[in-house]
Order: structure tokens, then C-alpha cells, then sequence
């Protein structure tokens, strides 16, 4: 299987034949992989922070089960049907009272598509067509599509290859870490608003937590600012919640919990549990009637095939169950506590420029990149599987992670800290 692997497939960020051999799993159950070697490792990642409940979460498998045995696909364009309508129902009972307006999609890639085409419809609609491009900050990441990739940060991120080709948008500096103080906040809040000219339609970011673009945790008061620069501008404010949503901080959702609305919401990732693809982007009422306006073409013009699939309709719907019935308002805290303690370790270690946990989020950046090939062998060694990149060695355990998992999965982090920062370290001595 290894080999026919490397011969046909191509695997995510990666050449192909990719140069570093992908260990073939054969089953998922709870927190744990076993690979086909059978070896049982932990998935600290939660499969790209999806797999929120654990693998195969016997509530998830039984929803799927039977719409499975019912319908598991229809198309959407002029059809309906009940799983659709009941989780769109389900979103908007559980975020604000403002986002009435639920459009799903395949992937969060595409929730963000979405929500560009909603922000720039909008501004045509209420006679604004020259406001064409969105402000951001750097050091954000939104999806691999090109919308989407076209607010990802423009040199640091993973689309730098791509310059000249996607659209320009506007980018302010990275947003003051977690903890800066009120006049830091203050000063960047007005550099950034400084951006907004006539061509800003509205401002995307990830709140409280940039992921893929650097792991970055900034204060809800930003958000809140976010906030307001829009109202004062007139711009439509997009929360990109696919990361965040669903507990992962500690929260239910980040800007809930900031005491903000965005006019667009993004979300995806745990919406499933991690047991198949779909996203949601939510909006308010009055967007969706500007959009429906002829000067703002009189529809959302977006489509894809697999929209509203009732099968992961389904399974989203027994996963919200899982997320309303509340066991990560416990677990969230006492695995942040874990990876607190367990990560305390390294915190001075050398080479490493900074610790931070957030909820079910702990992340050792380095002074350097990381070697993922050593990082990686070393988190093996340990029983656990990680997905260290750049100079980043992070962790997303599944919310139903134990102490003893917590206290392994860190172990591993350290081990691949340590592992990484020793070849630096080796190298530097050669080169002496």
C-alpha cells in the first residue's frame, strides 16, 4: 500500500512522490490511530482539529447509519430536505440572534468563498461598487482556495507563490499577541482603521486564534474593535470561526464570547466531528435581502454540488447534540490545564521563543524551523502523532482526551522539541 501510495497519490503541501514516507493508518477509534504496522498512536491533531468528540464517536456513527440507509445525497438546487432544514435551525439557535441565514457548503475553503462573494455582492447592492477588496491582518490563514488564499498572509503564509496572480487585499501587521496592553490594542486598532479607504468592502480575521498562519492568539478586544472600525465604515465584518468554533477555546464561539456579531460567520471543521466534510457560512437578514437586490446580481451565485448533503447534515446534527450537551465546558479547561503543565518544561528550553495554551490549543513556537521528519519520529516514539510545520510544534487534542493522554501528548510535544532544537544545535557546532 506504501508504495502504490507514493506512485499515485499526492498528499496535501507536499510533492509528489512526497519526500517523507505517510504512515498508513488502518482504523480510528476514540483518541487513538492504529496504523497498519499496528501500532496505536494518539491523534493529537484531531485529524486538523475536526475530529473534536474522537474518532468514531458512537452518537456520530449511528446518525450516519441511518440517513445512510435513508438518503444519503440529493441535490440541492430546487430540492430540499429535513436534515438540511434542521441543522441550518440548529446553527442559528445556537449563534447570535442577528445571523438568520445559513449557507452550506463542502469544506472551509469554500465558507470563506462564500463569504467574500457575500461581502463584495452587498457593498454593489447598497451602491458602493468600487468597495472591492477586503482588509485583513497578516499572519492569517483562511483556506487554499483563491479567495480564500488571497486573505491569507501574503508572504508569510503558503500562497506567496501566488503573488501577482491572486486578488490584492489590504493587509495590516499581525494583531498584538494575548496580553499586550490596552494602549497596544488601542495604537493598532488605529493603524488599522488608518487601511480602510474607498476599496475596503468589509474586514475578514480569525478571531482570538490565527491558526495555519502562525498559531497566534490575540485579546478579544480586538475583535470588539474589529467591530467597531466596520460600523463606523460601513464595511461588513467576517468571522472566520472554522477553527475556533464548537468549544475549541474554551468557548462555544470566540466572538459570542467577545460580545460581537459579525455580519458573516464562518464555520467547518468540528461541525461533523472530523467524520466527513461540510461548512456553514451564516449571515444576517439584511445581507441576504441586499443580495437579493438586482443591483447586487438578485441571488448568492454560488452552487456546489454536494451542498446541504444529507448525509453530513445528519451527522452535523448528532455532533451539535454532542456540542449542546456541554462535556467540553469540563474537558476544554482540564486539558488546557494538562498541556499547561506539561508544556511548562520546554519553556526555556533553547531554541524555543515562546509557549502559549489556549482551551484545547497548546503550541511551542521555535527560534528556528523545525525538522518535521525528526520532530515527527521523535512524537512516534512516544505513542503519539503530530503535524509540527514551520517553526511550529503544535497540539489540538480530541476534547474527550483523558489526564494520562494529555500528559502523553505533551511528553511528545517536549520530545519533538527537544529532538528538533538538539539537530540546530548539532548543526550550528559543525559549521564552528
Amino acid at each position: 500500500m506504501v508504495g502504490l501510495g507514493q506512485r499515485h497519490v499526492w498528499h496535501p503541501y507536499s510533492a509528489s512522490p512526497s519526500p517523507i514516507e505517510n504512515l498508513p493508518v488502518s482504523s480510528a477509534e476514540g483518541v487513538w490511530l492504529t496504523l497498519a504496522d499496528g501500532r496505536r498512536v494518539v491523534d493529537a491533531m484531531s485529524s486538523w482539529w475536526a475530529a473534536c468528540h474522537g474518532h468514531r464517536h458512537p452518537h456520530l456513527m449511528a446518525a450516519a447509519r441511518r440517513q445512510l440507509d435513508v438518503m444519503p445525497h440529493v441535490m440541492f438546487g430546487g430540492l430540499t430536505h429535513e436534515p438540511a432544514v434542521r441543522l441550518a435551525q440548529r446553527l442559528v439557535d445556537i449563534t447570535d440572534d442577528p445571523l438568520q441565514r445559513v449557507f452550506l457548503s463542502d469544506s472551509g475553503s469554500i465558507a470563506v468563498e462564500v463569504a467574500v462573494k457575500m461581502v463584495l455582492q452587498y457593498q454593489r447592492g447598497v451602491g458602493h461598487p468600487e468597495r472591492n477588496r477586503l482588509l485583513t491582518w497578516r499572519s492569517g490563514y483562511h483556506g487554499d482556495t483563491f479567495a480564500a488564499m488571497s486573505v491569507c498572509d501574503p508572504d508569510g503564509g503558503m500562497h506567496s507563490l501566488w503573488s501577482g496572480v491572486l486578488p490584492e487585499q489590504v493587509f495590516a501587521p499581525p494583531p498584538p499577541v494575548r496580553g499586550s496592553s490596552a494602549e497596544q490594542r488601542v495604537a493598532y486598532l488605529a493603524q488599522l482603521e488608518s487601511l480602510v479607504d474607498e476599496s475596503v468592502a468589509g474586514i475578514i480575521i480569525e478571531p482570538v486564534v490565527q491558526g495555519a498562519g502562525g498559531m497566534r492568539f490575540h485579546d478579544h478586544e480586538l475583535v470588539r474593535g474589529i467591530r467597531a472600525i466596520c460600523d463606523r465604515h460601513g464595511l461588513l465584518m467576517v468571522a472566520d470561526e472554522i477553527a475556533t468554533g464548537f468549544g475549541r477555546t474554551g468557548d462555544l464561539f470566540v466572538t459570542s464570547a467577545a460580545g460581537v456579531t459579525p455580519d458573516v460567520l464562518c464555520l467547518g471543521k468540528a461541525l461533523t466531528g472530523g467524520t466527513m466534510t461540510l461548512a456553514a457560512t451564516l449571515t444576517t437578514d439584511e445581507v441576504a435581502r441586499v443580495l437579493s437586490l438586482p443591483e447586487a446580481g438578485g441571488a448568492l451565485m454560488h452552487g456546489p454540488t454536494f451542498m446541504g448533503n444529507p448525509l453530513a447534515c445528519a451527522v452535523a446534527l448528532a455532533s451539535l447534540d454532542l456540542v449542546q450537551d456541554g462535556y467540553w465546558r469540563t474537558s476544554v479547561p482540564r486539558i488546557e490545564s494538562g498541556l499547561r503543565a506539561g508544556l511548562a518544561p520546554v519553556d526555556d528550553h533553547a531554541g524555543v521563543s515562546d509557549v502559549r495554551v489556549l482551551g484545547a490549543i497548546g503550541v511551542v513556537e521555535l527560534e528556528k524551523p523545525c525538522d518535521m521528519r525528526v520532530a515527527t519520529q521523535a512524537a512516534m516514539a512516544e505513542g503519539v502523532w503530530l503535524r509540527p510545520f514551520g517553526r511550529l510544534v503544535y497540539c489540538m487534542p480530541p476534547f474527550v482526551s483523558d489526564d494520562e493522554t494529555v500528559e502523553r501528548i505533551t511528553s511528545a510535544v517536549c520530545a519533538a522539541v527537544k529532538a528538533t532544537t538538539a539537530l540546530d544545535q548539532a548543526k550550528e557546532s559543525e559549521q564552528e
